[in-house]
C-alpha cells in the first residue's frame, strides 16, 4: 500500500515506529497460534479471539471481527492460515470505515471551518490532555493560523501553569485566571479575546476530574452556555483525550465522558509506548465517534491526524 494524501514519508515512518510494540506483540502471538496449521478452523479462531481481546480490541468488537471472518471463511469455502493476516486486515479496515474513523485529511487546515473554530478539550488527569492541546496549538500555528488557548482547568494549579508554558513554547496567547477560579469565566474571556483578535482557532482546556459525574456534567454544560454568549454555536468540537497505553481503562473513561457530554472527536495518546494499540479499533467500534488524532511519539508533530488507511497499513506492515 502506498502513501496516502497528506502523509509525508517522515510521518509514515513515525507511525510505523509508534505502532511497533502493538504489531510485534499481536503478530508474534498470531504466528505462534497458527504454527503447524494450514486452515482457518475453530481452534485458530478461538486463538485469534484470545489474541484480539488481550490486545485491548475489546470483547464486543472482537466478537464482531471473529463473526465476520467466520462468514468470509464459510463463503470462500477454503481459507488458509497464510491468508489470515490479509483477511483480518480487510475486516479491521472495513470496521474503521463504518465507525466514522475515515481519513480526516489535514485537520489542521481551517478554511472550511467556522471562524473562530472553538474546540473544548476534555479528559481525566494524566492522559496527556494539556500536552495534546499544546501540540494542537503548535501545528495550527505552524500552518499560519492564529490560535488562542483558554486555561479553564482551574482546579489543578499544574494544569494552568503547564498550559501557560506550552503557550510560551509555541508562541500563542493563553487566557488564564489562575487556580480555583470560575472555568466558565476563563472560557468566556478566551472566546472574547479570540473574537476580538481574529483568531482562527480557540482551544479550551477543562477540568480533568470533579467529584461526581453530576458535577462534571454541570461544569461542562455551564462552560458551553457561557461560551455561547460570545459564539452561539460554540463549541464546534468536543475532543476527548484518552491514554492508549491504559487499554480498557481508556474505554471506561470514554464510556463515562460520553454519558455526561456530547463528544464529537477522540484523540488517543501514548500509542508509541504500548502494545495496546488495538484499543483504537475497540473505542472506534464501541462509541461510533471518529478518532481524529493519535499520539505516536514525544515530538511536536508526533500528534498525527488519524488516517484509517495508514493506521491499518502500519499495523500490518511486513506481515504476510
Amino acid at each position: 500500500m502506498g502513501l496516502f494524501g497528506f502523509f509525508s514519508k517522515e510521518k509514515k515512518e513515525t507511525l510505523d515506529k509508534g505502532l511497533e510494540k502493538t504489531k510485534d506483540s499481536f503478530f508474534g502471538k498470531l504466528s505462534r497460534a497458527i504454527v503447524g496449521k494450514t486452515t482457518i478452523d475453530e481452534d485458530v479462531l478461538d486463538e485469534l479471539e484470545d489474541i484480539l481481546v488481550s490486545s485491548d480490541v475489546g470483547v464486543e468488537t472482537t466478537v464482531k471481527v471473529i463473526k465476520r471472518i467466520e462468514e468470509r471463511v464459510a463463503r470462500d469455502k477454503y481459507a488458509s492460515t497464510a491468508e489470515l493476516d490479509s483477511i483480518l486486515r480487510d475486516e479491521i479496515a472495513a470496521l474503521l470505515t463504518e465507525n466514522k474513523s475515515v481519513d480526516n485529511q489535514d485537520s489542521f487546515e481551517t478554511e472550511h471551518l467556522p471562524k473562530p473554530y472553538v474546540i473544548m478539550v476534555v479528559g481525566v488527569n494524566g492522559v496527556g490532555k494539556t500536552t495534546t492541546i499544546g501540540k494542537l496549538a503548535h501545528q495550527f500555528h505552524q500552518r499560519g493560523h492564529k490560535v488562542v488557548l483558554g486555561a479553564a482547568d482551574t482546579f489543578r494549579a499544574a494544569a494552568v501553569d503547564q498550559l501557560k508554558l506550552w503557550g510560551q513554547r509555541v508562541n500563542v496567547p493563553v487566557i488564564d485566571h489562575g487556580m480555583n477560579t470560575d472555568p466558565s469565566a476563563v472560557a468566556f474571556d478566551a472566546l472574547k479575546k479570540g473574537t476580538e483578535t481574529g483568531a482562527d482557532v480557540i482551544i479550551i482546556d477543562t477540568a480533568g476530574r470533579l467529584h461526581t459525574k453530576v458535577n462534571l456534567m454541570n461544569e461542562l454544560s455551564k462552560i458551553k452556555r457561557v461560551m455561547q454568549k460570545i459564539i452561539p454555536d460554540a463549541p464546534h468540537e468536543v475532543l476527548l483525550v484518552l491514554d492508549g497505553s491504559t487499554g480498557q481503562n481508556a474505554v471506561i473513561q470514554a464510556r463515562e465522558f460520553t454519558k455526561v457530554t456530547d463528544i464529537t472527536a477522540l484523540a488517543i495518546t501514548k500509542l508509541d509506548g504500548t502494545a495496546k494499540g488495538g484499543v483504537v479499533i475497540g473505542i472506534s467500534d464501541e462509541f461510533k465517534i471518529p478518532v481524529k488524532y493519535i499520539g505516536v511519539g514525544e515530538k511536536m508533530d508526533d500528534l498525527q491526524v488519524f488516517d484509517r488507511a495508514e493506521f491499518v497499513d502500519s499495523l500490518f506492515k511486513k506481515i504476510g
